[in-house]
């Protein structure tokens, strides 16, 4: 099978038996979920590069073409979107299908060190976003200030909505969100949905910022691939909620 189905099969596994999420520091909330999912890849026997603060994805495969983007989630707190920094989701970078994985685990307590995965998605970087030529820069110019040696950094922040937000039906379960086309090999994986989403008529495609006035203007272009659809399947292990649809939200097209 794939190296996704092995990496979802091990983390709902490891959801449903408990195996729970270590604190790193009271500090540093990047690495809980992070190092739970490590833990999974290499139960896998899957060899991959050394995760770091600045790659992407964190985990890349190095005999399978396939990277992994992890972003944990407080819960209840904010779950209908994340801070992607300096990086546009996308299904495809070097070469390497990207493989979103979305965890969910109860806000921290003082003097708790462990607390369990509530519930997971492992969805396609497609899903998220179609476009994977688009290469993002940072930018600056030198000249602000009083008296002009001052730099302005262009970094710019994507806020991305979650499958949790984009979906209906995949609270407290574990599901894997991959595109029709997508050949799943597991007998141990049932379809639990099949929805669409077209792409925006429109795209952004530059913006202005008056640093006088502190206001942002957007341009708008036609969207060369207006109306295309992009097709995706949600899958889940027997027995684990495979009677649980899943569904794209109302208005989250």
């Amino acid at each position: 099978m794939s190296a996704v189905e092995q990496v979802f099969l091990e983390c709902e596994r490891a959801r449903a038996d408990g195996d729970l999420i270590q604190r790193v520091s009271a500090s540093d909330k990047e690495y809980h979920f992070q190092n739970w999912v490590q833990a999974r890849i290499d139960a896998c026997g899957l060899a991959y590069d050394s995760p770091g603060r600045n790659t992407y994805p964190d985990f890349r495969l190095i005999h399978h073409p396939e990277g992994y983007e992890v972003k944990g989630l407080e819960f209840p707190g904010r779950e209908a979107d994340y801070d992607s920094n300096s990086q546009v989701p996308t299904g495809n970078h070097s070469g390497r299908e990207v493989f979103y994985v979305f965890g969910r685990y109860p806000k921290a307590e003082r003097g708790v060190e462990e607390y369990p995965v509530v519930d997971l998605v492992v969805c396609h970087g497609s899903f998220l976003n179609a476009d994977s030529e688009y290469l993002h820069k940072n930018k600056s110019f030198r000249g602000f200030g009083s008296y002009g040696d001052i730099l302005v950094r262009d970094r710019k922040m994507y806020v991305v909505p979650t499958p949790f937000a984009l979906t209906s039906g995949t609270a407290g379960l574990a599901t894997l969100i991959v595109p029709t086309e997508f050949a799943l090999q597991s007998d141990a994986l049932v379809q639990v949905g099949e929805f669409d989403r077209p792409e925006a008529d429109e795209v952004v495609v530059s913006y202005e910022f008056n640093l006088q006035t502190n206001e942002m203007v957007t341009h708008k272009a036609p969207n060369p691939h207006a109306g295309k659809v992009h097709s995706f399947r949600a899958y889940r292990s027997h027995g684990a909620g495979e009677s649980k649809s899943v569904s794209l939200v109302s208005g989250r097209l």
